[in-house]
Order: structure tokens, then C-alpha cells, then sequence
């Protein structure tokens, strides 16, 4: 009889123990990390490059293709790569999946930027995709749609936060 107590007893916390490790905790669904994987990374690259060179136009609807601002074209690339929804504005689009840090950054994170060097506001003013090896694909000014350097540049300085949504 003991035994058989001893032996349920160890049935029952086995259990509860795989049980908390594939649950989450109560309180904790919003911290689930994003199914990232190298292939929706690469999809959404490869989709924003079809845009090159699309000129840059503040305000562009999300309609269009002909002209984007940073936030439309981010919503754009990701809704035609791996059908994700995005809001319109990049502060919103800042709101959605899980922060990442700047040394955690992959392939497809959202990067958000304030307005420039200077300004101590963390206020978000613009957003680009990590397109990997230090490079942000992102529209803004002249050229348009455009891969930039981002490590060690202004746009690094600019940094305000990155979300992973794939």
C-alpha cells in the first residue's frame, strides 16, 4: 500500500511538472516568444526587395504600391510575405509581438527609430525591417525603398526599441 502511494504520488508530480513546463503561468500569454524562423525572415526580405527604389512619399496609403512611407511599407512587405497584419503607423506597429533588444536582433525584426540624434524624446518616428548583417531595409527621403547601414550609424544613434512579429 505504501508503495502503491509512493508511486502515484511520483505519477502525479511528473505530471504537474510537465505540465507547468508546456503551460504558461497565468498572466503570461502576452511573453510567448514569436514563431521566428529563417525562412518567413527570408520571405519577408525577399519581398521588400521587389520594392526598391519605390519612391518615398509621408502619408502613402496602404493601398498602393506606387509610393510608400516607412509604416506602409513595412505593413505591406509583411501582409503580401507571410500574411501578417500590421497597423498602419509605426507607433503602432511598435505595440505588436515581442520586444528584442538591439543585440538580439534577427532577420525580420521591426526596428523603430525617434526623429533624430538629438532629441531626448523616445517618441517613434519611423520603423525599418533588420534585413541582417547590419543592414535595415526601410523607405524614407531619396532613394526610396532602400537597403541602409545600421550599426554604427545614425540610425543606430536614433534607436528606440525592435519587436519580433514573425
Amino acid at each position: 500500500m505504501k508503495l502503491r502511494k509512493t508511486l502515484i504520488g511520483i505519477v502525479m508530480g511528473l505530471t504537474l511538472g510537465v505540465t507547468a513546463i508546456a503551460l504558461p503561468m497565468p498572466g503570461e500569454q502576452n511573453v510567448a516568444h514569436a514563431a521566428w524562423t529563417q525562412a518567413k525572415a527570408d520571405k519577408v526580405i525577399n519581398t521588400g526587395k521587389r520594392y526598391l527604389g519605390t519612391p518615398y512619399k509621408f502619408g502613402a496609403k496602404s493601398t498602393t504600391t506606387a509610393v510608400f512611407d516607412c509604416s506602409s511599407f513595412t505593413q505591406r512587405v509583411f501582409r503580401v510575405a507571410v500574411g501578417k497584419s500590421l497597423p498602419r503607423t509605426s507607433r503602432d506597429q511598435a505595440k505588436k509581438g515581442v520586444s528584442v533588444s538591439k543585440a538580439n536582433l534577427k532577420k525580420g525584426d521591426l526596428v523603430f527609430f525617434k526623429a533624430s540624434t538629438t532629441t531626448k524624446s523616445k517618441r517613434i518616428t519611423h520603423v525599418a525591417i533588420y534585413a541582417g548583417n547590419n543592414k535595415i531595409l526601410h523607405t524614407y527621403g531619396q532613394p526610396g525603398v532602400t537597403f541602409t547601414a545600421f550599426k554604427g550609424t545614425s540610425w543606430e544613434k536614433r534607436f528606440v526599441s525592435a519587436r519580433r512579429v514573425l
